[in-house]
C-alpha cells in the first residue's frame, strides 16, 4: 500500500513538472445573428455578439494579490488552485474547508446553470464536482490525500502562511454570460404636421345663386 502510494505521488509529480505551467485558458462561446452557437478559445471578432466567457481557466485575484507572502504569491501566480463547486453540495464544502485549513489562496467557480455544466465538460471531461485545478492539472472529486500531493508537488506550503484577516475572492459563476449590445431602435421619420384645413367662407346668399356653390 505504501509503495503504490509514493508512486502514485511521483506520477503526480512527474505531471505537474510537465502540465502545471501550461498557460490558462478561457473558452468563448459566441451567437451570431441566426442564433448559430460556436464555441472557440479565442474571443469574438465583434463585440456585438452574444458572448459567454468561462472564468475557470485563471486566478488573478488570488495570485497578483500583493498581500500574500512574497514566496506563497509566486508559486500562486506560477501554480493557481481553482475551486469547483455546486451549490448544496457536501464534499464541495470539505473541499473548500481543506483548502482554507491549509492556507490555499484559491479562486472559486460555482457550477449550476446549463451554461456553466457545458463548460464544465469542455474543461474536464466531464461533469464531476468538486474538482480542483492546480496549474494546467486538473483533479476531480474530493480526497485531501491526493489534492494535498498535489499542492506539495507545487511547493504550497503545508501549513498556513497567510496573514492574519485574510480572504479568498467570492465565489463567481464558471461562465459570464454578456448579452449582445443592442442598438438604439431607430426613429420613426418626423414628417410636417398637416395643416390644419382652413374653413371655407361661402358667400352670402344670393338670389341667383340659393345653394352656394363656389367654382
Amino acid at each position: 500500500m505504501k509503495d503504490t502510494t509514493i508512486v502514485h505521488f511521483l506520477g503526480c509529480v512527474a505531471l505537474l513538472g510537465t502540465s502545471l505551467g501550461a498557460p490558462a485558458q478561457n473558452i468563448y462561446r459566441s451567437v451570431d445573428a441566426d442564433g448559430n452557437i460556436t464555441f472557440s478559445d479565442k474571443p469574438p471578432a465583434s463585440s456585438t455578439q452574444g458572448k459567454v466567457t468561462t472564468t475557470g481557466s485563471g486566478a488573478a485575484g488570488t495570485s497578483t494579490n500583493p498581500n500574500l507572502p512574497f514566496e506563497l504569491r509566486q508559486i500562486a501566480s506560477k501554480y493557481p488552485v481553482i475551486l469547483y463547486s455546486a451549490p448544496k453540495c457536501t464534499p464541495c464544502d470539505m473541499g473548500r474547508s481543506f483548502l482554507s485549513g491549509r492556507g490555499i489562496p484559491f479562486s472559486e467557480r460555482t457550477v449550476s446553470s446549463a451554461e456553466d455544466i457545458d463548460a464544465l465538460q469542455r474543461l474536464n471531461g466531464d461533469t464531476s464536482l468538486p474538482s480542483i485545478s492546480v496549474g494546467g492539472q486538473r483533479v476531480k472529486g474530493f480526497s485531501s490525500q491526493e489534492w494535498a500531493q498535489y499542492l506539495d508537488a507545487a511547493g504550497y506550503p503545508a501549513t498556513s502562511t497567510l496573514p492574519a484577516g485574510y480572504k479568498n475572492p467570492a465565489a463567481t459563476p464558471l461562465v459570464i454570460v454578456q448579452k449582445p449590445t443592442e442598438s438604439p431602435a431607430p426613429r420613426a421619420e418626423e414628417r410636417p404636421a398637416a395643416p390644419t384645413p382652413t374653413p371655407t367662407t361661402r358667400p352670402a346668399a344670393n338670389p341667383n345663386n340659393p345653394a352656394g356653390i363656389v367654382f
